[in-house]
């Protein structure tokens, strides 16, 4: 409990001198203490410290030797998109297979009038041809092992800009990175 001692000095009252009382004021600072540390601990007890901001992303798991292969699964060339990232800022896409695309290759750039312009096109573009929400757009992204770590975060920015639903990173085949090397 705080105190307030107010001892009162003074002359003794035989003296004809009128002495001004001294007071001797002293405050007992224990609840003050004791309420600082109850809000330090209130508040070290239900701040929450900043979380890391990450995106989720979905590896496969490495298969043992003795797994049985997993099923093939058949995607309609119509609905998935492969995105090719080289070094120096280099990006390619088509659609479809490899072997036959359906549109490209073309050469393309990042950000709003460049890769993002061509997967937001697709993502309306693929559902709407199959009346059918859940089949959406795929994306297959392969990477050179010389593109950077930007482009790589950039491109899956660009996946969730323009809400693909689905999109894998895979390696890049010799013959892919011949075209990206042109």
């Amino acid at each position: 409990m705080a105190e307030l001692n107010t001892d009162a000095g003074g002359g003794k009252k035989g003296d004809k001198k009128v002495r001004s009382k001294k007071s001797n004021s002293k405050v007992d600072l224990t609840a003050m203490v004791d309420l600082a540390f109850l809000l330090i601990t209130f508040f070290m007890l239900t701040t929450s410290l900043s979380k890391p901001q990450s995106m989720n992303l979905g590896m496969p798991d490495k298969p043992k030797p003795d797994d049985p292969k997993p099923p093939v699964v058949d995607v309609a060339d119509d609905r998935s998109m492969t995105i090719l990232l080289g070094e120096n800022n280099k990006v390619k896409w088509y659609m479809g297979q490899f072997s036959a695309p359906l549109e490209g290759p073309e050469d393309s750039s990042y950000g709003k009038e460049g890769i993002r312009k061509e997967i937001l096109e697709k993502v309306k573009s693929v559902p709407a041809k199959y009346n059918d929400p859940k089949k959406g757009l795929i994306v297959i992204i392969k990477l050179d092992k010389k593109t950077n770590y930007k482009n790589m975060v950039d491109i899956l920015d660009e996946m969730a800009i323009a809400k693909v639903p689905t999109y894998a990173i895979v390696d890049l085949p010799k013959e892919e990175k011949a075209l990206l090397d042109k």
